[in-house]
């Protein structure tokens, strides 16, 4: 399809306040965000986990595709993909398709390594399954996660420099053009030295199977900035009031990535804190929208 296909269609709805006592968005607000259902709910796996809601744009002809991936701390009892039902909506009414992905989180059997990072892998790649018959454009992939969700998109856009001997190697992974984080870790040691404040828990050790001395070519084969350069562009997102994963998170990444030869784009919202950088309905929103609509149309 033409790039002007992915000019706007639609007015989305006005949301409830979403603000909380702090003036920020906490994870209640953010998950009381309205949505409409998917157009198709499909499995890529046979576990109960495996599968992703498809939304396609009303407009005709082939259409770029956003895969989302929810954060939520790797945990099941903190965040499904419903989270991320909000910025499907408003991509299909930008014309572009949504491949909202669910996956094995903590504690449901298979989750953590390697299972978790398979289930990604292997939902991105099931879009080769179904392009045909929804009319999708492989050509123009990008991948989008919040939060532990962001940490996942960028594996995702990693994960072809896995060596062969790693129990996460694919070996023809799904080309995608770009990947845009929203305030999600690309180190799992350094994520460590965060995550009780944003998950109430020692998660990391608990998802990897060890710590980074225990088990290191884990962290090694799923931190992106461990896998540098990704050989493809960058976007995160971060808000300035970010008290679950601080700013300096996403300074530390950008600055190594762009030493490492690959095209980062930091972008700092200002007044937002950690969930309202994955909202449709927040000032953020332009900005986000704007890097999934320059990633697609990038050559």
């Amino acid at each position: 399809i033409a790039a002007g296909s992915l000019i706007g269609c639609a007015t989305a709805p006005k949301p409830p306040p979403t603000a909380n006592v702090n003036g920020l968005m906490g994870p209640a607000e953010f998950q009381s965000l309205p949505s409409q259902p998917a157009d198709h709910r499909i499995a890529y796996g046979k576990d109960p986990s495996q599968f992703a809601d498809l939304r396609i744009p009303s407009t005709p002809g082939r259409h770029p595709v956003a895969i989302l991936i929810h954060g939520g701390c790797w945990k099941a009892d903190y965040a499904s993909l419903r989270d991320m039902a909000p910025i499907a909506d408003a991509l299909r009414t930008e014309g572009i398709a949504t491949w909202n992905v669910e996956y094995r989180r903590l504690p449901q059997p298979g989750s953590g390594w390697p299972g978790t990072y398979e289930d990604v892998g292997r939902g991105a790649d099931y879009l080769r399954q179904i392009a045909q018959q929804y009319q999708l454009d492989l050509d123009r992939v990008v991948v989008v996660g919040h939060s532990a969700g962001g940490h996942l998109a960028m594996w995702v856009a990693a994960r072809k420099r896995l060596p062969p001997g790693s129990a996460l190697y694919a070996a023809d992974p799904l080309p995608i053009r770009g990947v845009v984080d929203l305030a999600g870790p690309g180190d799992m040691a350094t994520e460590i030295t965060v995550e009780v404040g944003a998950c109430q828990s020692h998660v990391v050790e608990q998802f990897l199977g060890g710590s980074p001395v225990d088990v290191p070519e884990r962290y090694a084969q799923v931190s992106a900035s461990k896998m540098l350069p990704l050989g493809v562009p960058q976007v995160l997102v971060w808000g300035d009031h970010d008290n679950l994963r601080p700013m300096w998170l996403g300074k530390k990444y950008a600055k190594a990535a762009t030493a490492a030869g690959d095209s980062v784009d930091l972008v700092i919202v200002p007044r937002l804190g950690h969930f309202e950088v994955a909202s449709p309905y927040s000032p953020a929103w332009p900005k986000v929208r704007d890097a999934i609509r320059s990633l697609l149309q990038s050559q």
